[in-house]
């Protein structure tokens, strides 16, 4: 049976880490709309493009992202993926206040939400609150890439089978592998670790690139860049890494990143 964490429980632990995080970090939340076999995207669509973002935006929250499973996505999980930047982490539970207070986001809501159980838009709803990783305390979307049509992004979750080996996987992130990205052409738009999530201990980030070509070749380069090579096998970072979940994406035409 899956363990259901109470709001109040994640809302303490948000309250903690928001007092004791560096203000200039952000936080994030990724929510995963999983389709199913039944799942009807079109309307979670409306919903996100008609309602919850423009709310979002009156919340002055932006810039949220909207992305869907790509041909090239091999993973066979048709989602809808949102992700959601926040200045802390106790934001998350204002934002749903708001919301609830929001007349015209109800009214716009309103049809989606009273569809019936055996009728629902989706499968289930996945969600993790991330933290950002010192290697990158904001996030970053580049400047006039919204205009090119062909970019694709990478969503990727790195799973580790234990706390110590997640830290060290955020270690080895915040010492030396950004740089290596960054000179293989691999372009981060936010990298966070999970404070809460259904694949904690974790960290998540997100990677934009020109087209699939591009994404194939930056990734080609990476396995062989010499640094990536040497900082591998320092012992240390050996096996923090169990499982990786990994998902290519193409923006929706409403998506704010």
């Amino acid at each position: 049976m899956r363990r259901v964490v109470p709001l109040s429980l994640i809302s303490f632990f948000a309250l903690a880490f928001s007092a004791s995080a560096d203000d200039s970090h952000q936080y994030y939340e990724v929510r995963s709309y999983v389709l199913g076999e039944k799942g009807d995207a079109e309307s979670i669509h409306e919903y996100l493009s008609q309602a919850l973002l423009p709310a979002l935006e009156r919340q002055k929250i932006d810039p949220v992202g909207v992305f869907k499973n790509s041909a090239a996505d091999e993973t066979g999980s048709p989602r809808i993926i949102v992700v959601i930047p926040l200045s802390s982490a106790d934001e998350l539970a204002i934002i749903k206040r708001k919301l609830d207070a929001d007349a015209r986001y109800l009214g716009d809501s309103k049809a989606f939400f009273d569809r019936d159980r055996k009728d629902a838009p989706y499968q289930r709803i996945e969600s993790e609150l991330l933290i950002s990783m010192d290697c990158m305390r904001q996030l970053d979307v580049p400047e006039d890439s919204l205009d090119n049509m062909d970019r694709v992004y990478e969503l990727r979750i790195y799973e580790s089978a234990n706390q110590r080996l997640g830290d060290l996987k955020v270690d080895m992130f915040n010492n030396g592998e950004v740089p290596i990205f960054l000179d293989c052409g691999i372009q981060p738009i936010f990298i966070g670790q999970a404070l809460v999530g259904p694949y904690t201990p974790n960290l998540t980030y997100l990677t934009m690139y020109g087209d699939e070509e591009a994404r194939n070749e930056a990734w080609k380069a990476f396995r062989t860049h010499p640094d990536w090579n040497e900082l591998k096998v320092v012992p240390k970072y050996k096996g923090t890494v169990s499982r990786i979940h990994k998902y290519v994406l193409i923006p929706t035409e409403y998506s704010q990143m």
